[in-house]
């Protein structure tokens, strides 16, 4: 019997961000990828283009969130969810905190520069004016062999 894809669930939309992962690696940026649900739809895809836009600031979650303000018409994001393959960084997460993101889901942790837990957990912060639900673990060991292959392979070129 045909396994049903639920899609609507988080290993579904975690899927669809570890396509944007992929895309990104295969433009050699980091391979992390992003995407922002509202109401069970799919407003926003990214992935870094850190490298190609020569901005530090182009990191996936940020060119998502920018995505979604034009689709909702709004810079409030309080009823949608971000799905990301690795940990957002503190500017990142501090951004997700600004739009009042209602749910944060990534796949694997960045214990060295992580911002929703990692170092600090700003998605959670409770002197911060919004706090975001957060999942972790979705998916996790796609997205850590992502991007342990990405590293290994830059390691590994002439």
């Amino acid at each position: 019997m045909d396994e049903i894809i639920d899609l609507h669930s988080d290993q579904y939309f975690m899927g669809e961000a570890l396509r944007q992962a992929h895309r990104a690696w295969e433009r050699e940026e980091v391979p992390v990828g992003a995407v922002i649900v509202h109401g069970g739809r799919i407003i926003a895809r990214a992935c870094n283009q850190v490298e190609t836009l020569k901005d530090a600031t182009a990191h996936a979650e940020m060119l998502a969130i920018t995505q979604a303000e034009s689709a909702i018409g709004d810079w409030r994001l309080n009823e949608c969810e971000l799905y990301v393959t690795k940990e957002p960084c503190p500017m990142c997460a501090g951004a997700l905190v600004h739009v009042r993101m209602r749910r944060v889901v990534f796949g694997c942790a960045s214990p060295k520069d992580g911002g929703a837990g990692g170092v600090v957990d700003l998605l959670r912060h409770p002197k911060l004016n919004h706090q975001c639900e957060v999942t972790t673990g979705v998916r996790e060991q796609e997205c850590a062999e992502m991007l342990r292959a990405f590293f290994r392979e830059r390691r590994t070129e002439p």
